[in-house]
């Protein structure tokens, strides 16, 4: 009695893992570069973590921001300043009581002129520049934080491609055993 193994590859399989494995490959080096091209923006800027308070600089004040930590960490801050600047009042906020002030003026018989060279009238308008330029700046540190999660994601997804794709190559060969069949008397 005899036995007979047979191998058999399954050539499309074979290549849709190979196929898997490449993209998971140009998946992790886009995940890197991309990863490498925001550190370095980020590092040519040369901005270093503000201490949110005195009392409470927070545990990345005073490090470079070179990384979505460090990035986070430095939008805080700016909105912690940027609320203590305006009193806690957003730049919503701080419109509504522009035109609230300008219309109490108006009524009071205030020109055009007269409002706006007003004094509260000033202080609004550079309360509100103070939280919009912080606004701005948040947006743009929010912006790479959100760079560094997706080119985080494309690695971790490029990994799986990769294993997916070995996984495929290894399964493509199935191994057949046979015994031939020894007829009864």
């Amino acid at each position: 009695m005899s036995t007979t193994t047979t191998n058999s590859t399954n050539p499309t399989v074979k290549l849709i893992g190979l196929l898997t494995i490449i993209a998971g490959a140009i998946m992790i080096i886009a995940g890197g570069v991309t990863w490498g091209a925001v550190t370095s923006q980020l590092k040519a800027e040369e901005i270093v973590v503000s201490a949110v308070t005195e009392d409470e600089p927070g545990s990345l004040a005073g490090k470079p921001v070179a990384g979505p930590f460090t990035a986070f960490a430095q939008a805080n801050a700016i909105n912690h300043h940027a609320l203590a600047a305006s009193e806690g009042r957003t730049y919503a906020q701080i419109g509504d009581d522009a035109k609230a002030l300008k219309a109490e003026l108006a009524a009071d018989g205030a020109s055009e002129s007269e409002i706006a060279e007003d004094e509260g009238v000033v202080a609004l308008a550079s309360a509100r520049t103070t939280v919009m330029n912080g606004s701005f700046l948040r947006t743009a540190l929010f912006s790479s934080v959100i760079a560094y999660g997706v080119a985080a994601l494309v690695i971790g997804l490029g990994v799986l491609f990769a294993i997916l794709g070995f996984a495929l190559r290894s399964t493509s060969t199935t191994t057949v055993v046979s015994t031939p069949v020894v007829p009864q008397a």
